[in-house]
């Protein structure tokens, strides 16, 4: 990386991105289609002995590769780093868990998965023999010979183990899904092959599974009043692309104010979350480039991968070693059978995880990308909105430069209340997918209320309501995200996850527990979220709870009170460590024991 000792704003540029001067230089009109991703070329410099690893993932390491570049330079560059409110500089995260279940759970969970398993082909063949009715959909005969649509083993997962168990999802809501909403009551006649209404309604569940962490996903009449007049406005629909006739005032609007609230040069905004990454990260990179994929990504980073054609690697979820390894031996062999450099090496991750509710290690990833003069691809999808001081993700959380990050996605359905997503970054990077995404070209406008719904909730957090209901909202996640997690904790539950982290994963890990759990919390009124392989490893089936600000205390110790009850009642508390009440009363990290 070049020394920030350099001249001009041309050097200062290549300083922060990770490039030479004369890559920046040759690279820099507008008229390159690939201004902001340029090929790199890997000095023979940059492999010669190994890497300070130590120094390296220490703080102090850290922050000297952070802040590489003086503050002159920063504000010629137009990005100076956002100070954090509390005037610190970045900070290390809370503590995360992955606790390991004792061995005698993991033997009983593929015993029980066994048991099913032999189940199913033994009802399988009552079937074949005409003894037992098939209520799956079934090819003709003269079909018979094409090739299959589906795996074999899918669907005789399908028919003998969901099909029993299907109860325990899709439930109808006919409310507003907030702290608490209502559920249409339904049975089954045919072992959940179908479903019947009785009519009756399940009043005040507790909802535990939505993502509407900050409680915007409301029909208070006052704070929705600015969507009513937008809607009365423009109307419901735009009917039309961006590129087309379906720019609207409202649109530039919000992408000014996403600009702002994340603290870089530009962005833009996409009617649907998934199509945010699948058809994003295509117009980033193809063929020839290199993409280092976290194994926990979610399903839209993983089709935007496969469909760019770019080579796809997965290093283990955030390990540093396993990334670190992988960067080096890009740029040393670098394209297999011709050797060739790598055009682009771009490093994909999530801020929070959502199936585990872990934080990304954001500090060290960005100083591995400076190092390897890689490019990083951050997903805030369930981090925007829930994490940081004010509400801003995890650079926030962390104290970093939002410009240290390549490309920051984000979505509106969780923290917002609404639905779409967004890409910003330099203004180089967003003119240019306005030109080449396939979801800016081809997919319609996003809806104005459903925009004027994000302006209003990020308008509330950033306090330009005249407010400060946002900023209360996002505290009040905090608290109840801790208060949670501590008192799991204490009652003997293995959780996943960053203390930080909203997404608070229980595991259940046997099958027959999972269904258990689920009907025995919606008899007490109480929504859960359910999971289990093949969505989660066959050993680590889960309940998955989503905190929220519209949570009182008093909801979360009614569940608290039931999760206690039904973890004695199904023997659910396998955790083997001890967790104090006031952990911040002991920090083994500060003794040392005698030699």
């Amino acid at each position: 990386m070049a020394r920030t000792a350099a001249n001009g704003q041309l050097k200062i540029n290549a300083t922060l991105n990770g490039l030479r001067t004369e890559d920046v230089a040759n690279k820099s009109s507008p008229n390159n289609r690939e201004f902001l991703f340029e090929e790199r070329v890997t000095e023979p410099d940059e492999l010669s002995g190994p890497a300070p690893k130590r120094f390296l993932h220490s703080e102090a390491g850290i922050q000297s590769l952070r802040k590489c570049a003086s503050p002159d330079e920063q504000a010629a560059l137009g990005q100076t780093h956002r100070p954090r409110p509390d005037g610190g500089g970045s900070r290390q995260p809370r503590q995360e868990s992955f606790e390991q279940a004792p061995m005698y759970v993991a033997v009983l969970t593929y015993l029980g998965f066994g048991i099913v398993t032999l189940f199913g082909y033994f009802r399988d063949f009552l079937r074949a023999v005409g003894l037992e009715k098939c209520h799956l959909a079934q090819e003709r005969q003269e079909q018979k010979a094409f090739v299959p649509l589906y795996q074999d083993f899918e669907n005789f997962y399908t028919r003998n183990l969901y099909m029993r168990v299907r109860d325990n999802w899709n439930r109808p809501v006919c409310s507003l899904p907030g702290p608490v909403f209502d559920l249409m009551e339904r049975l089954s006649d045919d072992y959940n092959w179908t479903f019947r209404l009785t009519g009756r309604t399940i009043h005040s569940v507790i909802n535990m599974g939505s993502y509407n962490y900050l409680g915007f996903a409301e029909n208070n009449a006052d704070f929705l009043k600015t969507v009513v007049d937008k809607t009365l406005q423009y109307g419901v629909g735009v009917c039309s692309t961006r590129q087309e006739l379906g720019n609207l005032s409202i649109h530039e609007d919000l992408e000014l104010l996403v600009a702002e609230f994340l603290g870089v040069e530009s962005s833009m905004t996409y009617g649907m979350g998934f199509a945010t990454n699948s058809m994003n990260i295509p117009a980033l990179v193809g063929k020839g480039c290199l993409i280092l994929s976290d194994e926990l990504n979610h399903t839209s980073l993983i089709l935007g991968a496969r469909l760019s054609g770019a080579t796809i690697r997965v290093f283990k979820h955030n390990n540093m070693q396993s990334l670190e390894k992988m960067l080096r031996e890009a740029i040393s062999s670098g394209q297999p059978r011709t050797y060739r450099p790598w055009k682009k090496i771009l490093i994909m991750v999530e801020g929070i995880y959502s199936m585990e509710g872990s934080v990304v290690r954001l500090p060290e990833i960005i100083a591995l990308k400076k190092k390897y003069k890689a490019y990083l691809y951050l997903d805030e999808a369930h981090s925007i909105g829930a994490v940081g001081p004010t509400g801003r993700g995890v650079t926030e959380l962390f104290g970093l430069d939002p410009a240290d990050v390549d490309v920051m996605m984000g979505t509106f359905t969780k923290s917002f209340g609404a639905a779409g997503g967004y890409i910003a970054g330099k203004k180089e990077l967003v003119d240019y997918l306005r030109i080449h995404s396939h979801s800016a070209v081809y997919s319609s406008a996003m809806s104005p209320p459903v925009t004027e719904q994000i302006i209003r909730a990020m308008k509330c957090i950033m306090g330009k309501d005249g407010s400060t209901e946002g900023i209360r909202r996002v505290h009040q996640l905090a608290e109840n995200t801790r208060y949670f997690r501590a008192r799991l904790k204490e009652m003997g539950f293995i959780i996943y996850g960053n203390d930080d982290s909203p997404v608070v994963p229980i595991l259940l890990y046997m099958p027959g527990k999972v269904v258990a759990f689920a009907r025995e919390m919606l008899r007490r009124k109480i929504g859960v979220v359910v999971v289990g392989f093949p969505a989660t490893p066959i050993t680590e089936a889960r309940a998955r709870f989503c905190l929220s600000a519209g949570h009182t205390r008093d909801m979360l110790n009614q569940v608290l009170h039931h999760l206690n009850e039904v973890g004695d009642a199904l023997c659910l508390k396998f955790s083997r460590q001890k967790y104090s009440s006031r952990p911040d009363l002991f920090n083994e990290t500060e003794f040392e024991l005698g030699s």
